[in-house]
C-alpha cells in the first residue's frame, strides 16, 4: 500500500517540480498569439478554456491504455509502479508537453510535419505512414472494445452488431463536426465520469485495506516473460505512448495561451499515470495473487478484470458507473483517432478543412478501411501496434530534442528518454517473434549498436540545423487568417 500511495504522491510532485522545470527550459511566450486565434476556422482552430482543453486532452490520450495496459503489466509485479512513475514524469509528460508546445509554435502542426521540419523531409513520409496506421488501428479497436463492454453490461439484450454500428455513427459525427459542437460539449461530462470511476476504485482499495504489494524488483509474471523490454510495450499509455503525439496537436489548435500548456499537456499525462497506478494496483491485489489475475485475464481479458474490480469496490450501481467510465475511455480516443487521421491526411496533402465536403471525402475512406479491419484478428496486428506506438514516441522525443538543441537549450530532457526507448524499440523488434526472432543477447547488442548509430546521425543533423539557423517556429504574420 505504501508503495502505491508514494507513487501517486511522486507523480503529483513531479508535475509541480519537474513539470515546471521542463516549462522553464522550453520558455513560454505569453505575448505570442496561438493558432486557436490566428488560424481560427470554426472547425479545428477554435479557442477553448483551459479546463475544457484539459479534460479533452485527458480523454484523447487515455483510451483503454491506462486501464488495460497496467492490468496486463500488473502481472510483472510492483516493478510496474516504477515504470509508470518514472516513465510518466521523465518521458511521457515531457513527450506530451514538447509535442503540444512545438505544435503550437508551428500552426498546430501534426507530428509528420514536425518530423519533416526538424528531422528531415524523408521522416515526414515515414511518420505520416506510422501515424495514420496507428490511428486506424486505434480507431478500429476502440470500436470493438467499448461495444463489447456495453454488450456485456446490457446482458446481451442488444445485438453486438447494433452497438458497433452506433459507435461508428458517433465516430463519424465527431470526426466531421466542428470540435466545439460534439467533443467540446460532451467531453467534460465524460471526463468527470472517468475521474470519478478511477478515484472511486482507488479510494475503495485504500479504505478496504487491499493487499497492494510493496516495492520489489522481482519479476512475478506467471509465464516468466522478461520485464525488459516487454514492460515498456505492455504499459504504454500511463507511462509513455506515441499515440499521444497524434492527439496533442488537436488541442494545440484550441489552446488560448502558451502558459496553459503545462496543465493541459504535462498535467494530463500525470493524471493518466495516476489512473494507471490505480488499475495496476487493483490487478495486483484483488485476485489472490498473480496466478489469479492471470486466470481472469485468460478467461475474459482485461474487461473481465475491470468488471470484477468495479463491482467489488463500488457495489452493483457504483460498479456499473465505473465500467461506464472505462467504456468512455476507448470511445473518447476512438473518435479523436479518426479526427486526427483526417487532420494529418489533410495537412499532408494541403487540403483546407473548412468545407464539410473536404472533410467528408477524407473521412469516408478511413471509415471504410476501418470496417474491413474489424473483421481481422487483431492479436497479431496489436503486437505490431505496440511496437509502432513506441517507435512513434521515440520520433516525437527526438523532434523535441532537436528543437531544444537548435534553440541552445537543455535538450537532454528529451534526448535521454528518447535514446532509452530507442534501445528498447530496436531490441524488441530484433527479439520478438513478430520481428526478427533473434536471441535476446544478440538483440540487446543490436539495440545498443543501432541506437548509437542513430544518435550519432541525430547530432550530425542537429549541428547542421543549428549552423543553418533552422527556424523553430512559424512567423505569425505569415499565417492564414480566417475572419
Amino acid at each position: 500500500m505504501y508503495t502505491f500511495l508514494a507513487g501517486i504522491v511522486l507523480l503529483i510532485l513531479g508535475y509541480f517540480t519537474y513539470g515546471k522545470f521542463v516549462e522553464k527550459v522550453f520558455g513560454v511566450k505569453e505575448e505570442r498569439a496561438t493558432p486557436a486565434y490566428v488560424n481560427a476556422d470554426g472547425v479545428d482552430y477554435i479557442p477553448m478554456s483551459t479546463s475544457k482543453n484539459s479534460l479533452i486532452q485527458l480523454l484523447n490520450i487515455a483510451g483503454t491504455g491506462p486501464v488495460f495496459g497496467p492490468i496486463m503489466g500488473a502481472l510483472y509485479g510492483p516493478v510496474a509502479f516504477i515504470w509508470i512513475v518514472i516513465g510518466a514524469i521523465f518521458a511521457g509528460a515531457v513527450h506530451d508537453y514538447l509535442t503540444g508546445m512545438i505544435s503550437i509554435r508551428n500552426r498546430g502542426a501534426h507530428l509528420p510535419e514536425l518530423a519533416s521540419k526538424f528531422l528531415g523531409k524523408v521522416m515526414k513520409h515515414v511518420v505520416n505512414a506510422f501515424a495514420v496506421l496507428l490511428l486506424l488501428l486505434v480507431g478500429t479497436v476502440f470500436v470493438s472494445t467499448p461495444a463489447s463492454l456495453l454488450h456485456v453490461l446490457m446482458n446481451g439484450k442488444v445485438a453486438l452488431g447494433i452497438i458497433i454500428a452506433a459507435v461508428f455513427f458517433y465516430y463519424i459525427l465527431a470526426t466531421l463536426m466542428p470540435i466545439d459542437k460534439i467533443i467540446g460539449r460532451l467531453y467534460p461530462y465524460f471526463g468527470a465520469l472517468l475521474l470519478i470511476s478511477a478515484v472511486g476504485v482507488g479510494i475503495g482499495m485504500v479504505v478496504t485495506g487491499a493487499p497492494i504489494p510493496e516495492l520489489s524488483l522481482q519479476n512475478f509474471h506467471p509465464d516468466h516473460l522478461p520485464v525488459f523490454p516487454l514492460i515498456f510495450f505492455t504499459i504504454t499509455c500511463g507511462a509513455l505512448s506515441g499515440f499521444h503525439a497524434t492527439q496533442t496537436p488537436i488541442i494545440s489548435r484550441t489552446t488560448q495561451k502558451e502558459k496553459q500548456g503545462r496543465k493541459i499537456f504535462y498535467g494530463m499525462m500525470i493524471a493518466e499515470a495516476i489512473i494507471a497506478m490505480i488499475w495496476a494496483a487493483a490487478g495486483m491485489s484483488l485476485f489472490g495473487g498473480y496466478d489469479g489475475l492471470n486466470d481472469v485475464l485468460a478467461a475474459g481479458g482485461p474487461g473481465a478484470v475491470v468488471s470484477e474490480v468495479s463491482v467489488a469496490m463500488l457495489g452493483a450501481i457504483g460498479g456499473t458507473l465505473a465500467v461506464l467510465g472505462v467504456v468512455v475511455l476507448p470511445i473518447t480516443s476512438g473518435d479523436t483517432a479518426f479526427r486526427s487521421a483526417r487532420m494529418i491526411i489533410a495537412e499532408y496533402f494541403n487540403i483546407a478543412q473548412k468545407k464539410f465536403s473536404s472533410r467528408l471525402w477524407i473521412a469516408v475512406p478511413l471509415f471504410a478501411i476501418s470496417v474491413v479491419l474489424t473483421q481481422i484478428d487483431f492479436n497479431v496486428l496489436w503486437r505490431y501496434f505496440s511496437w509502432a506506438n513506441q517507435s512513434t514516441a521515440v520520433i516525437a522525443l527526438f523532434v523535441g530534442a532537436m528543437y531544444l538543441y537548435v534553440a541552445k537549450k537543455n535538450y537532454f530532457i528529451s534526448l535521454i528518454p528518447g535514446t532509452f526507448m530507442l534501445i528498447m524499440v530496436i531490441t524488441y523488434i530484433l527479439n520478438a517473434p513478430i520481428g526478427f526472432n533473434l536471441p535476446m543477447n544478440v538483440s540487446w547488442i543490436g539495440g545498443f549498436i543501432g541506437s548509437a548509430i542513430l544518435v550519432a546521425l541525430f547530432f550530425a543533423a542537429a549541428k547542421k540545423n543549428r549552423a543553418n539557423n533552422l527556424p523553430l517556429e512559424d512567423d505569425i504574420s505569415n499565417w492564414n487568417r480566417v475572419a
